[in-house]
């Protein structure tokens, strides 16, 4: 468990909270929900509670997505996951009245609050998201909210992913709308099933946020939430590289492919957008070594993409041989050196 041992806290119990806990201070609010930083009075190991309340009838869709965080939170191991410890249901007169998660507490902030102001920095977040998301996917499960504010940066250098209230099993169908405006895929407005494509567009929308400070026009917006599903469809969108000239084009061709309406034209899983990250990523590095080097010739600019192919399943894939070789020289560069 996380959370180190301390002789003194400065702390004070609230009646509310589950016994052997202490708050130590009030880290924020959400949706029904209050958020703490405690301490385990045995242990002096710090963790953060999660509370809701059903305040009105309506409120079980949020206490539901309390336990669902547990639940599917509590199944992971991996560093960029957010951990979940406790569930704690809270009845009156024999109804849920309360749920109390403890997690895993987090020292950072959110990538809101802390958008990458280099390129290469918003890469390296993203692909240890990606490799998050990849093995929630192994696991056979979504996160299907992939937001700024549902990532955490921390001050070594690490990512957490957090809140997982609308996870669910890949191939599900949700039975109502459930996503955030400017990050939520098309086929969640659409109540379709879910795939691992649709946290490759949460994530996509996501680095298009970071890359150039504006949010992709999803079909649900937090500006105009009731603007119909072919407004996205019709609208002409900038790509990243358009918006901030520091973005390479194969990196600018990854985002705009994340986050197609149509699933057969993005990335089909995680692994690949790890590897075109990663080939990103090489050529950052050689930019930063060759401050000359110029990128046309290395890849395909955005108006004459390199040649695509139908392969066996009759899906069209782009040819990746050029990239898997810049990957591994890159990772030859980054090896210790003997002497």
């Amino acid at each position: 468990m996380p959370g180190g041992v301390r002789n003194k806290w400065v702390s004070y119990p609230l009646p509310e909270i589950v016994s052997g806990y202490n708050v130590v201070r009030k880290l924020g609010d959400g949706a029904r929900a209050q958020v703490f930083q405690v301490v385990k009075v045995a242990t002096g190991q710090i963790f953060s509670l999660k509370r809701v309340v059903r305040e009105e009838h309506e409120d079980d869709r949020f206490l539901q997505q309390a336990i669902s965080e547990f639940e599917h939170s509590s199944r992971f191991d991996h560093p960029y996951l957010r951990k979940a410890y406790e569930l704690h249901r809270i009845r009156s007169f024999f109804k849920l009245n309360e749920v109390q998660v403890i997690l895993e507490y987090v020292e950072g902030l959110g990538l809101d609050q802390n958008r990458p102001t280099r390129v290469d920095k918003a890469v390296e977040v993203s692909i240890k998201l990606a490799q998050a998301l990849q093995a929630m996917h192994d696991a056979g499960y979504l996160h299907a909210d992939i937001k700024p504010n549902n990532i955490l940066l921390t001050p070594d250098g690490g990512v957490k992913i957090i809140d997982f209230g609308q996870s669910c099993p890949v191939g599900f169908r949700k039975p109502r709308i459930q996503g955030t405006p400017d990050y939520i895929a098309p086929e969640q407005v659409e109540r379709k099933h879910l795939t691992c494509q649709t946290d490759v567009f949460n994530l996509g929308a996501t680095l298009y946020w970071a890359l150039t400070g504006q949010t992709y026009p999803t079909l649900i917006t937090k500006k105009n939430r009731d603007r119909g599903p072919e407004h996205g469809r019709k609208s002409v969108i900038p790509t990243p590289q358009q918006l901030n000239p520091e973005v390479p084009s194969l990196l600018s061709r990854l985002v705009m492919e994340s986050c197609a309406f149509d699933r057969s034209l993005r990335p089909k899983d995680m692994k690949e957008v790890i590897a075109r990250l990663e080939a990103v990523q090489a050529l950052l590095a050689r930019r930063e070594a060759q401050p000359g080097l110029v990128e046309a010739g290395e890849v395909p600019d955005e108006e004459h993409p390199e040649p695509a192919h139908l392969d066996d399943s009759g899906e069209l894939r782009y040819d990746f041989s050029a990239l898997h070789e810049a990957i591994e020289e890159h990772r030859d560069e980054k090896k210790p050196k003997s002497e």
